[in-house]
């Protein structure tokens, strides 16, 4: 029997929460190996586990995977989390695609230099509020069920509640507008496997502190 999945990077969100999430929502409980040194991420590289020589890694069913959207595709294929048939997939995947641009603004803007940062925000909200949330309000408005794609839940409805919570960290009044969304979110946190993920002492990170974002400035140097 294959042991449980093990997640190599630091002590935060960063491109490991997404896969955090999917596999909670999956119930698959999983380990975690910290970076908490430049050396520790090193050894990885030297032991040749890091085919690219970054982070994200995951070693699961016997295999050492590094690229998130790679890593996010075997764990929803695996738990049947990809939809039912190569239709369900593409739409999974350009929902994925757009949730996952706008992740990457909000992880780049929470490290960003000081200076930066209130523009930064200001773009943000712009394109939530006028790019990303009207487009998946559509989604649910065009075909009035319960989940992103095929009136099941995919990886994509976990994804987008991850992303959800984030905007309202950023700005709640942001999801105001979009009753659906905020419809969805209610449904997706009240599942079994996603409300264990949400309580306190889960395996979810929370937000950086103003610490932890210097220590990330020195680590990654810039």
């Amino acid at each position: 029997m294959a042991g449980k999945p093990v997640l190599h990077f630091f002590n935060s969100r960063g491109r490991m929460e997404c896969i955090r999430w999917l596999l909670a929502a999956a119930e698959v409980e999983f380990e975690e190996k910290f970076i908490e040194r430049p050396e520790d991420l090193e050894k990885l590289r030297k032991d040749g586990k890091l085919m690219f020589e970054q982070v994200p890694m995951v070693e699961i069913d016997g295999m050492t995977l590094v690229q998130t959207r790679a890593i996010l595709n075997y764990i929803a294929t695996k738990y049947d989390l990809y939809g039912k048939d190569v239709k369900e997939r593409a739409l999974i995947d350009m929902y994925t695609e757009g949730i996952l641009d706008l992740n990457e603004m909000i992880l780049r803007m929470v490290i960003c230099h000081p200076h930066q940062k209130e523009a930064k925000i200001s773009m943000i909200k712009d394109r939530t509020k006028n790019r990303y949330l009207p487009a998946f309000e559509k989604v649910l408005k065009s075909h009035g069920q319960d989940y992103l794609v095929g009136n099941r839940l995919t990886r994509v409805d976990i994804h987008l509640l991850e992303l959800l919570l984030y905007i309202e960290e950023l700005d709640s009044s942001l999801l105001s507008p979009f009753p659906l969304l905020k419809a969805l979110k209610g449904r997706l946190s009240s599942l079994p496997n996603v409300k264990k993920f949400l309580q306190p002492g889960s395996q979810r990170k929370p937000p950086l502190d103003a610490k932890q974002i210097e220590e990330a400035r020195k680590f990654f140097k810039f």
